[in-house]
């Protein structure tokens, strides 16, 4: 009896085997089957991708451009200490206090596109030149865009190299790069600083600097890039008057990213210990009245400059009875006043908020959203 039930039981399990077994293998071969049939719908993705590709870059047939263009939206705007071109640093790094703040399109880039970004001490940024006052080229035939191949440089002295050799932002594509230090990550916002960005760049993407590929030993510049000497100023100093019109417009003052007036002041003091003179505002006496037309003096000298041509013109200027020419330089929204004399040593005169730079935008951030996140 106790075999028969042995026997009975080896049999039971043996049937359950043979059908586990069989099942099993019904299903591998469906599981092969749906792989098979998901790796021929992905070649065949592959193949309508390729050829949409091919047929998108393909060379038209026509003037019409369209087609040979890869349309891209910014993911973000920045909201930069800089409110117009005229101070911006040429380049990233000079100054080590000019703060940004990245605002991301949550749509385009979520905040967890973000996640990790915090770990790295900087980050690469590319950004349109969307201040560009030539950019109606853009929707222009190369033939009819008159691009102009050779800027001037300000190292140079006005002196013309080839755009290429450059980084004028007068380009057949307006596109920047630019390199920034991390400072804090916030949902979905950036905090940069050292940035050489004006208020309002629309940024295309960023990506993080990586010191072990792209920081190039034995990198090899021309010799006229190295001469940074001659765009620095021998002094920059302030006036009795500027603490108090400072005070006044710090109190006024309902957005910025600076914890305090003497954080402002340096930031002030490190732009304005670059020259940010155009080209021509440099060669001009500074001891000569400038007439315009009827006789008046010029309100905004900066509008003769040829901005397009690889410099970038300032924001305004003026003459004091003196015939001593004042500079304006906007940051955060403030309008600094300024002299520089034939030494070259720069005197910022007072402060005031700017009547043109709107400066109570409940959206701006703030430097209280990152007291307690800075590294």
């Amino acid at each position: 009896m106790c075999m028969f039930i042995f026997f009975l039981s080896v049999y039971i399990w043996k049937k359950k085997w043979v059908e586990s077994d069989s099942k099993l293998r019904e299903l591998q071969k469906s599981l092969n089957s749906a792989l098979e049939k998901c790796a021929a719908e992905r070649q065949g993705r592959i193949r309508a991708q390729q050829a949409l590709r091919k047929a998108i870059v393909a060379e038209p047939k026509s003037e019409n451009l369209e087609m040979a263009s890869y349309p891209m939206a910014p993911i973000g705007i920045i909201q930069s200490c800089f409110s117009t071109r005229n101070g911006t640093p040429r380049q990233p790094l000079l100054v080590p206090l000019a703060r940004a703040c990245l605002v991301f399109d949550s749509a385009r880039a979520p905040p967890a596109s973000l996640e990790g970004l915090e770990e790295y001490s900087h980050c690469w940024i590319i950004y349109v030149f969307h201040l560009n006052t030539d950019l109606e080229k853009l929707w222009k035939h190369p033939s009819k865009s008159k691009f102009k191949a050779k800027v001037r440089v300000p190292r140079l002295k006005g002196g013309r190299m080839g755009v290429f050799a450059t980084r004028s932002p007068h380009r057949p594509c307006p596109i920047g790069l630019t390199v920034a230090k991390v400072e804090a990550v916030q949902g979905n916002m950036l905090l940069l600083s050292g940035v050489d960005l004006v208020d309002g760049t629309p940024v295309l993407d960023i990506k993080p600097y990586l010191p072990y590929c792209d920081n190039i030993e034995g990198a090899v510049v021309p010799n006229w890039v190295m001469v940074d000497s001659m765009l620095s100023v021998a002094s920059v100093s302030f006036s009795d008057d500027f603490p108090s019109s400072l005070l006044d417009c710090w109190k006024a003052a309902e957005k910025c990213l600076y914890s305090s007036q003497d954080e402002l002041k340096n930031l002030v003091k490190q732009v304005l210990s670059w020259d940010i003179r155009s080209l021509s505002q440099r060669n001009r006496p500074h001891d000569t009245l400038i007439k315009i037309g009827n006789g008046d003096t010029a309100d905004n000298i900066s509008d003769l400059d040829d901005s397009p041509d690889g410099e970038v013109s300032g924001y305004g200027s003026e003459l004091a009875a003196s015939g001593e020419i004042i500079y304006h330089l906007i940051l955060e929204g403030m309008d600094f006043s300024y002299r520089i004399d034939c030494n070259g040593n720069v005197i910022v005169e007072k402060v005031h908020l700017s009547s043109s730079i709107p400066f109570g935008n409940k959206k701006r951030c703030n430097y209280l959203m990152w007291k307690d996140k800075h590294k």
